[in-house]
């Protein structure tokens, strides 16, 4: 493929070429979900006539835009019309490319397939694979569920949008050199979480053939929690529940700061999301863990993992103790009653504690599970990032610090960690890279320079990726059989 156009289902579009990467930008995959169509699951896009210019990254959806900084340093365009992928693929007359998916983080809240860690040109560029990021609906406008008041609105938009993103690859992604037959969806926090939910998902079956979740496994409410925080949230608004269509005239704006202040109102913690994957008879029948113990992933191998240190990106040496009250409620939120008890034990009050019960419960807990779960049905393999810079603050392997390994962007590590590129830290993105690469190619991520066994519940063999490769027999065994207690207890 040596051109820069390409003919899509919808129309033609028109990217660029630098260093080697054809890149196409901001390429629709479904109707802006815009006025009548806001709350309303997606839609496929209008076909065009022209060329699109697929050479500038289309708007991210709305969100807080106080911590955007973080991740850009020029602030970018928000609007409901956000529904965009982008798509990087090598500089070579390829066919048939493995595709790499990648769903963002940012707790269902923030983030976007442009940010400039998620570029795409050198994954692309090492690893012979097609890349594609993507844009899906946030907070009030992809996680807001309305469903049990008006049965015209779905639930789970954001996942919905995912799903429609996927089926635009398996579409038309062959136009690009990639094989639609051999698609990995990859994401990170969030991202990991919505493909916990995606492998249950009727709407996403057959849409990839194999999954990576980084930090983030199974993580739902139940239907009855999605009714409350909507009914609340309407609240905010002073909307009451037989006046839906009222809610499309409100501006974006005004939805964003609705949603916050349900937040202060409801003193949502970090241990809660407000807005995040809900259980739902149409789009998320069950709850993901379960429906994958049931055999719903059966034949797609899994590659998943955590930092050893996820918590310490949300807390700060200055950052409050949790009260008693808070701490056990959280517990009990995230374990249920029985178990939350048996284990108090390991999380004494303590900011300590309160980032090890982060770290623990929110990240490593369900990715064990996740893990046993799937093992049944498919090959898994299983990590834990240890890397971390050698100076406080940042001495770490806090969450998303693998982000720049893995797209081997590494002036995000600078950005993130204060941490110089050295040639260990070079080495590493590289062994990460080529992993993640040859399992998206083969299903298996074990390379000529690091052999990485199967996780299975007998031994729980799991990669240490840190400055130098090592494999554990379950890691934190004792902590891990306290957490998980044995069926006859």
């Amino acid at each position: 493929m040596t051109h820069q156009i390409v003919t899509t289902q919808y129309g033609k579009v028109k990217g660029t070429t630098e260093n080697g990467v054809h890149k196409w930008k901001g390429i629709p995959y479904a109707k802006p979900p815009v006025g009548q169509w806001r709350f309303k699951a997606p839609e496929p896009p209008e076909v065009w006539e022209d060329v699109l210019d697929a050479t500038a990254y289309g708007s991210i959806c709305p969100q807080p835009s106080d911590l955007l900084s973080l991740s850009y340093t020029e602030l970018p365009r928000q609007s409901e019309d956000c529904l965009y992928v982008n798509v990087f693929a090598p500089d070579t007359p390829s066919k048939n490319l493995p595709v790499m998916v990648w769903i963002h983080g940012g707790a269902f809240y923030l983030g976007a397939g442009s940010e400039p860690l998620y570029d795409g040109s050198k994954l692309a560029a090492q690893g012979e694979v097609i890349v594609v990021t993507l844009n899906y609906r946030l907070g009030p406008f992809g996680f807001l569920h309305l469903s049990s008041f008006n049965e015209a609105y779905s639930d789970n938009l954001g996942l919905l949008d995912q799903a429609a993103a996927l089926k635009w690859v398996r579409e038309n992604i062959s136009a690009f050199g990639g094989d639609p037959d051999n698609v990995t969806v990859f994401g990170e926090s969030a991202g990991g979480m919505s493909i916990a939910a995606l492998l249950a998902m009727p709407a996403a079956k057959g849409l990839f053939q194999k999954a990576i979740m980084e930090s983030g496994a199974s993580r739902t409410m139940t239907k009855e929690q999605a009714a409350s925080t909507s009914a609340a949230f309407l609240q905010v608004l002073g909307i009451n529940e037989g006046q839906l269509d009222k809610l499309h005239t409100v501006s974006a704006e005004d939805l964003l700061k609705a949603a916050d202040q349900l937040r202060i109102a409801e003193k949502e913690n970090i241990f809660q999301l407000f807005f995040q994957p809900a259980l739902d008879p149409k789009t998320l029948p069950e709850e993901p863990e379960k429906a994958i113990a049931e055999g719903a992933a059966s034949g797609i191998p899994l590659l998943i993992g955590t930092t050893r240190d996820e918590g310490y990106l949300f807390f700060t040496p200055d950052s409050d103790v949790h009260s008693q009250e808070t701490l056990d409620a959280a517990l009990e939120y995230l374990l249920g009653k029985p178990l939350a008890e048996k284990v108090a034990d390991l999380y004494p009050r303590s900011l300590e504690s309160q980032i090890h019960m982060m770290t623990d419960l929110l990240f490593w807990r369900p990715a064990v599970a996740y893990a046993s779960a799937q093992s049944h049905y498919a090959p898994v393999w299983m990590y834990r990032f240890d890397w971390h810079p050698k100076k406080p603050p940042y001495n770490k392997a806090f969450h998303a610090l693998e982000l720049p390994f893995v797209f081997g962007n590494l002036d995000g590590l600078e950005r993130m960690a204060k941490a110089e590129i050295t040639d260990e830290v070079k080495q590493l993105s590289h062994t990460i890279q080529s992993a993640w690469i040859t399992f998206a190619k083969t299903g298996n991520p074990s390379t000529e320079a690091v052999n990485w066994p199967a996780y299975h519940e007998e031994t729980r063999e799991t990669l240490i990726l840190d400055s130098e490769i090592t494999i554990e027999n379950d890691p934190e065994s004792e902590k891990r059989q306290k957490l998980f207690p044995s069926k006859g207890e």
